[in-house]
């Protein structure tokens, strides 16, 4: 196990420095003049040069990318070109708030997609499985703007229920804070239920089907013990993976929920970055995204190896 883990853990330092590069390097392409856009509109020629020179911008390009990932991989992030503050700071702030989103998002998801594709399979052909297959139909089909415009219709303008935009933070209120959460969850919860609960159901009709299962029925054993001690650990081994994809997805369609819900959370200050040219804050908060993302498809891969021990060596995997 420990040589899986070392792989795994090389592979994904290997992945964050291809990221890395690749960030670096587009948005060293974009339009935008740090040194001018520090100093403002009425900088002249001198001045803009020397804050270029003092900044390193006019070094060779590999140089300037050395130099930002070391300051990365030491803790300094930067400085925002707009807000004239550390990154550091500004992106572990907007970080906590989207991980509180979609860390809450992602249990629901977990928890009911799991739950409805076991429901559905367990009764496979009738009418609660086509009911199941209807909704993460039009959860797959219908993209999260659409369900976050529902959603604001419904709670928020013709119920009166939800504010349909804003945050505000718990020390104003348990009620007030969570009520701010309450329409991204659903948001982002509707459009990522289907994916969990469609492979879940088609993961659990097929061991269901298996002849170990057949064997334990005909030892007599009661249809709770065999679904949740014989079934359900392998029928999750796929649902799993997809899990944690979910995650690494969940923290990249934020930043449309964040947008259109005005959730100050880290989609939002990527997209505030993008519009203001902000390449400081823009390359930190990518980068970080990219870092999660990592982390969870590894932390999906050790459970994964966990419950099935074959994985850990790639020859017997099928």
């Amino acid at each position: 196990m420990a040589a899986y883990i070392t792989r795994r853990l090389a592979f994904v330092v290997l992945v964050l420095v291809a990221v890395s590069m690749l960030v670096f390097g587009v948005t060293t392409l974009l339009p935008a003049n740090v040194a001018y856009l520090i100093l403002g509109a009425f900088a002249t020629p001198e001045q803009v040069r020397a804050l270029e020179l003092k900044l390193g911008l006019t070094d060779p390009v590999w140089q300037q990318y050395l130099r930002w990932a070391g300051g990365f991989v030491m803790g300094d992030l930067g400085v925002s070109t707009l807000m004239n503050r550390p990154v550091g700071p500004m992106l572990l702030e907007a970080l906590q708030h989207s991980l509180m989103l979609t860390g809450l998002s992602f249990v629901l998801i977990a928890v009911i997609g799991v739950g409805l594709g076991v429901a559905a399979a367990l009764r496979h052909g009738r009418p609660l499985d086509h009911g199941v297959s209807v909704a993460t139909y039009l959860g797959i089909a219908v993209p999260e703007f659409f369900w976050a415009i529902v959603v604001i219709i419904v709670f928020a303008a013709w119920l009166g229920w939800l504010p349909a935009s804003g945050y505000e933070p718990i020390s104003a209120g348990v009620w007030e804070w969570a009520k701010h959460l309450i329409a991204p969850t659903i948001t982002l919860v509707f459009g990522h239920l289907a994916h969990v609960s469609r492979l879940t159901r088609s993961s659990m009709i097929e061991v269901m089907q298996s002849p170990y299962i057949t064997a334990a029925r005909a030892k007599g054993l009661p249809e709770r013990v065999i679904v949740l001690h014989h079934a359900l650990r392998n029928a999750l081994l796929p649902t799993i993976t997809v899990l944690a994809l979910d995650f690494g997805r969940l923290m990249g369609g934020i930043v449309v929920i964040e947008t259109v819900f005005a959730y100050p959370g880290l989609g939002r200050l990527v997209v505030f970055s993008i519009q203001n040219r902000d390449l400081p804050t823009l390359q930190a908060a990518i980068l970080v995204v990219a870092a999660i993302y990592a982390l969870a498809n590894l932390l999906a891969d050790l459970l994964y190896a966990r419950l099935n021990p074959k994985i850990r060596f790639g020859r017997h995997v099928a």
